[in-house]
């Protein structure tokens, strides 16, 4: 027989969770504290302009056509695909790396920049591939209860790839650093450095180069929109504007939720709001993590963002763009070792109205930039100008057009924000950072230790950061939930 399930927060693992719940017969409901569902997916809309606030890369698209297929349907059902040709453009100071939609016509960038280089390539993105193979038929479907589901007969193979980083299994086989840059940068996806990051996960490697990059027509909200539909068809209940101020417990069992200053009681109460967060929720007795153990761990950075409308196309640039013109190192070092403001950063601009002109009005640009920071920043408006001032001159320099003149509208979203919207601890973007002691059963437990039927979901816990993994997050949490009740 179903139980009645509490869950807090509405994002990527939230919505997922309540999918598979409500398909195997418990009855949902989800409490969400801002005025839509989608936590740091939210969507932004203004003059006429459409803004994703958070996730703007759709990668690993089988694992979304997974989820839908999951209940008999197609993500075509729910939203249109199209393939990014090319997938994004690199700018370094001297020169612009562009990765095409194909192996073939990435290899003949890498051969430009460095002779010889594509068949190294070639090579590394078939380990990926395997990687990717084992990662995600093996080792994300698994709940990290335990250091034995990592000890498969595939992972025993490649148990040095654990042992080794990302930055040394690049450098050994490319010397240029723009390539070396270009093969880091998707486990930036991760949340950690590359010199942190285990060169297992060179698997994002082929989910960029291997898999391709995607647009949902309309923007990634879209995603959202299709989950939500499919939630509410399974039937299950979602309540906005409803904040969850405390978690109930009765004789080391949960018992309900207070939302709003109701009592609402449930036999389960799962969340996928911030951890550190949801454990607050609970006195003190029931918390399995004191604040020193949050305050050891490895945070993903946090982001300066702004959304900006354009009265005028742009031009030398693609819908995602990389500004790698300045020192990757240092600003990794300013994010991780040495909290502060970069000195001189590295950004991203991403516009998606070149691809899809439903996101801009007519010859109007859509513009989202974002600087990665460190967590727990101090924020102001001061600063927050001051970046913008120096984002914009390098994007003018490097792209070579005036477009301070052109902007209608400027919002930024940065530390306190993250803090006030979501609840997120130290105001991170992307949540716990996958090093190798951040991994599988090292990561915060789906179940809670303390307390009987309360469980979490989404990027602090397994399988990590990210849209996929957050996806398949709230599957794995929704069969431990089944299992158990």
């Amino acid at each position: 027989m179903g139980k009645k399930v509490s869950i807090i927060g509405s994002g990527f693992s939230a919505l997922s969770a309540a999918c598979y719940l409500a398909k195997e017969g418990h009855e949902v409901s989800i409490y969400e504290k801002n005025e839509a569902v989608g936590g740091r997916a939210a969507k932004l809309t203004k003059e006429g302009f459409t803004f994703d606030m958070g996730p703007s890369w759709y990668w690993m698209p089988d694992i979304f056509d997974k989820f839908f297929a999951d209940f008999g349907r197609k993500t075509a059902e729910f939203y249109t695909l199209d393939k990014l040709s090319p997938a994004y453009k690199i700018f370094f100071s001297d020169d612009i790396i562009t990765i095409g939609d194909s192996m073939d016509k990435i290899c003949e960038e890498f051969e430009r920049i460095e002779k010889g280089s594509s068949a190294e390539l070639r090579k590394f993105i078939a380990s990926a591939q395997e990687n990717y193979d084992i990662a995600i038929n093996k080792i994300v479907l698994r709940p990290g209860l335990s250091p034995l589901e990592l000890v498969t007969k595939e992972t025993v193979l490649k148990v040095d790839q654990f042992f080794k980083t990302i930055s040394s299994t690049v450098r050994k086989k490319f010397k240029n650093p723009k390539l070396i840059s270009t093969l880091e940068f998707p486990v930036l996806f991760l949340g950690a450095k590359p010199s942190n990051t285990p060169s297992f996960y060179n698997f994002m490697n082929f989910a960029d180069f291997g898999l391709g990059t995607w647009h949902p027509r309309g923007g990634m909200y879209e995603i959202i929109v299709g989950m939500e539909t499919l939630a509410k068809d399974l039937g299950v209940h979602i309540h906005t504007n409803n904040a969850v101020t405390k978690i109930l417990v009765e004789n080391g069992k949960t018992k309900g939720i207070i939302c709003d200053g109701k009592e609402i009681t449930s036999d389960v109460v799962l969340s996928g709001a911030d951890y550190h967060h949801s454990e607050t929720l609970l006195n003190k007795e029931h918390r399995q993590y004191t604040e020193a153990y949050w305050d050891k761990k490895t945070f993903a950075p946090s982001s300066l963002l702004f959304y900006i409308g354009f009265d005028k196309k742009l031009t030398n640039v693609e819908h995602h763009n990389l500004f790698f013109d300045t020192d990757f190192e240092l600003h990794a070092e300013e994010i991780y070792d040495n909290p502060k403001w970069p000195t001189d950063p590295l950004f991203y601009a991403n516009f998606p109205s070149i691809t899809d002109s439903t996101m801009a009005p007519e010859n109007c640009e859509t513009g989202f930039f974002l600087v990665p920071i460190a967590p727990s920043l101090k924020d102001t408006p001061e600063l927050r100008t001051a970046y913008l001032d120096i984002i914009l001159n390098r994007f003018e320099k490097r792209t070579g057009q005036k477009i301070r003149n052109n902007i209608i509208f400027k919002e930024s979203f940065c530390v306190n924000d993250f803090i006030d919207r979501y609840n997120s601890y130290k105001g991170n973007a992307y949540g716990m950072a996958n090093t190798l002691t951040q991994t599988a059963f090292l990561r915060p437990n789906l179940k809670s230790n303390k307390v009987k039927n309360l469980f979490f979901t989404g990027q602090l816990t397994v399988p990590g950061p990210g849209v996929p993994p957050s996806l398949i997050s709230g599957k794995l949490v929704s069969e431990l939930i089944t299992k158990e009740n």
